[in-house]
């Protein structure tokens, strides 16, 4: 069963907004996240360096993203990203804008203790203070459940249409 916000920071760990001073380990996360799922086609210094620089531009300027990590003794351990995005204005009853869960990742050691159940609530209280209309993620398969337990759920009423290198992706040769 997850622990609770005060077991899991009398454990030593605690949720808090990220700052712009995180970037640097936040972009080491990242990297390690996307690893776990793909080989690297760029080298982790220069991965880093790239990513460190957009994400305190994020985190040090107002904008629609917002970061929360999961830290024990001074280590991010974990992290969540989230995005508003703005829908047209709308005339009826429906909010406008939805949210973007991405980049969500708990080191190993740290998962199954409710790190990343803590995480999740963190971002969603924020989510909903703001009135969207729907909060979409891409999951892996291992994350399905988790989210489903969630009360995530897979919609009908979505389409996509996959785009590789900027062109659109065609399945005729």
């Amino acid at each position: 069963m997850d622990k609770s916000l005060a077991e899991i920071a009398s454990g030593g760990i605690s949720i808090r907004p990220a700052d712009e001073t995180d970037a640097g380990r936040l972009a080491e996360l990242r990297y390690a996240f996307r690893l776990e799922m793909f080989d690297a086609v760029e080298p982790e210094a220069p991965f880093i360096e790239r990513c460190q620089r957009w994400m305190q531009e994020r985190l040090r300027n107002p904008s629609a993203w917002r970061c929360w990590v999961a830290e024990t003794d001074s280590k991010l351990v974990g992290n969540i990203w989230a995005q508003l995005i703005e829908k047209i204005p709308n005339p009826c009853v429906e909010p406008e804008c939805h949210a973007y869960i991405t980049n969500f990742y708990v080191h190993d050691h740290y998962r199954r203790h409710g790190v990343g159940s803590q995480l999740l609530a963190t971002a969603m209280e924020w989510i909903h203070r703001h009135g969207v209309h729907a909060v979409i993620l891409w999951p892996s398969e291992q994350t399905r459940e988790f989210y489903s337990r969630n009360g995530f759920a897979v919609r009908d009423d979505l389409m996509e249409k996959l785009i590789a290198n900027g062109r659109a992706e065609s399945n005729t040769p």
